[in-house]
């Protein structure tokens, strides 16, 4: 048996399927249905409005849309925040900016990497560094 204690909660609880104690499933189950009726009867509604109209964090709610529970197909307003600038977007984990930024950087390290003699690579433990070709 599996013991874990609850992330949200701190109890102590057989740990199965979830990542939470059936208490506090029980609670995000509920914040869910909040959140969908309340969408149902405010489409245009964003983030920010369900959070105060609602009571549930924005980081739920952003892990609702995550999970597919909440479809953003039937709210056209609703987006959540970039997971490095928090600028809110409507798919994926981060911005079109941020994620040119790391592109960028990663392959300016490849390039990096790539320019210098094989005497200087990093080695061992540090190789796990090394940024592969995609």
């Amino acid at each position: 048996m599996n013991l874990d204690n609850c992330p949200r909660c701190g109890k102590l609880f057989a740990k199965n399927f979830r990542d939470v104690c059936p208490a506090c499933m029980k609670d995000i189950d509920k914040e869910y249905e909040l959140c969908t009726t309340y969408l149902r009867e405010n489409k245009g509604a964003i983030i920010t409005e369900l959070s105060d109209a609602t009571g549930v964090s924005i980081r739920q709610i952003t892990k609702f849309v995550r999970e597919g529970r909440i479809s953003l197909v039937n709210a056209p307003n609703m987006s959540y925040p970039c997971e490095v600038c928090g600028t809110l977007i409507r798919e994926n984990h981060i911005c079109d900016n941020c994620r040119t930024r790391l592109q960028k950087d990663a392959n300016k390290l490849k390039s990096t990497f790539a320019s210098k003699p094989d005497e200087e690579k990093p080695t061992g433990a540090h190789s796990a560094y090394r940024i592969k070709d995609q």
